[in-house]
């Protein structure tokens, strides 16, 4: 077999600590003998990074973020796109986009594009990108000057939130390849977004176990009657409107007073003050920990030591929404119970009452019931959390996924 081309992953930022499956997905393929380089649309902000990263060999190269603070790297590719056969088309398409979404963020997508498009090595055969919203607007106007395939890994924000003539225009782009989601529900909805649903594939991000250690033998028999011993619960996400962590603390201050218990957050987030805030009005700010963003460790740290793993995700008010948390899987990896929302992948993962317990989004009535019940009941705990993670060895490995992608991108060579 003759080896695979060298591919251009886009991003829009990296690395980042909430997009773990990103990093795992660079690993994997680099084993199956990928030549990949990151071009990321920004530069992180978060203040720590995932282990994964140091292992990943692609180089980075960092798009301008704001056009005015880089002119000279824009001129130069505005001056290279001159003497591509291609302008003409890509501003014809770059002004149907601007013209139906009059935002300076379309602007930035071109600029960006010209600069990929100038500073992409001649051996790049092709542009893989993660998410269908911004990334893809700037892997699709590069592909079209460049003359180069391209293909999309979509997720969950950009599936939802994007505009369906927008969506369907980059599934029917002549020059996509193929475009993969990782549900059932974002592949069902870009297939009937496409003209060609055939080009969708589903393909779960799954899970490296061979980067988690191997759950605890056994956990300590809490049930949250004991204040001197209160039963452990653990979230984990960004502070954002689609993790129903609002929902969380609105349950938790609803639990019977006779139960004893304490709740660990961590993540970062635009919402994290207001949690705070609110934990304080709900009295519970002595029982709330928000430890802020962590590094992997850390959490699997943390996941080890807890009695129960909750995350109430929803759909936010802009319509955004999550796909298959990573950290749901995360969780069921160490052996540790967990009570979710039966919304977006997560039923896809869990099932109620066999590999967990699941909820309707933004009913904090029935999550209260779900936790104090729980929290109750160690064996019940035990029994979901070992059926998780049986299902998770079983059908959401990462390995199938790696192979997956590597097969599509294979295909995609010119």
């Amino acid at each position: 077999m003759s080896p695979p081309p060298r591919i251009a992953v886009v991003v829009k930022g990296y690395p980042r600590l909430s997009e773990t499956f990103i990093a795992q997905e660079l690993l994997g393929l680099e084993a199956r003998g990928f030549d990949l380089a990151i071009w990321s649309l920004r530069r992180p902000h978060d203040g720590a990074v995932h282990p994964m990263h140091a292992r990943v060999r692609a180089p980075v190269a960092y798009l301008p973020e704001y056009l005015h603070r880089a002119p000279l790297r824009v001129l130069r590719g505005a001056l290279a796109a001159l003497r591509r056969p291609a302008l003409g088309r890509l501003l014809r398409l770059a002004w149907r986009d601007l013209a139906r979404d009059p935002t300076p963020n379309r602007g930035r997508r071109l600029g960006q594009a010209l600069v990929l498009a100038r500073e992409l090595p001649a051996d790049v055969a092709h542009i893989h990108v993660h998410y269908l919203h911004t990334p893809a607007s700037v892997a699709r106007y590069a592909a079209l000057l460049t003359g180069r395939s391209w293909s999309a890994s979509a997720h969950a924000k950009d599936i939802w939130t994007t505009p369906g003539w927008e969506l369907a225009e980059k599934l029917d782009d002549p020059r996509l390849t193929f475009a993969v989601a990782c549900t059932r529900a974002g592949a069902a909805q870009l297939r009937g977004l496409a003209a060609e649903p055939g080009r969708v594939s589903l393909v779960y991000h799954g899970l490296d176990l061979g980067r988690f250690p191997p759950p605890p033998p056994a956990r300590p028999p809490r049930d949250g009657a004991d204040p001197a011993d209160p039963l452990r619960i653990v979230t984990v996400g960004r502070a954002v409107a689609k993790k129903g962590f609002d929902d969380l603390l609105d349950a938790l201050a609803a639990l019977p007073p006779d139960l004893h218990w304490r709740l660990a957050h961590v993540g970062g987030g635009e919402a994290l003050a207001a949690l705070r805030g609110k934990a304080a009005a709900l009295g519970l700010g002595a029982r709330v920990a928000f430890l802020g963003p962590k590094a992997q460790p850390d959490v699997v740290a943390l996941m080890r030591e807890a009695d129960l793993f909750v995350l109430p995700a929803k759909r936010a008010p802009s319509g955004d929404r999550d796909g298959l948390p990573n950290v749901i899987m995360e969780a069921a990896s160490q052996g540790l119970a967990v009570v979710a929302t039966d919304f977006a992948g997560i039923p896809e993962f869990l099932r109620d009452g066999i590999e967990g317990r699941l909820v309707p989004p933004g009913d904090w009535a029935a999550l209260s019931n779900a936790v104090n019940l729980l929290a109750r009941a160690p064996a019940a705990r035990a029994a979901l959390a070992a059926a998780a993670l049986a299902r998770l060895r079983a059908e959401f490995g990462a390995e199938g996924g790696f192979d997956a992608v590597a097969g599509l991108l294979r295909g995609s060579r010119p």
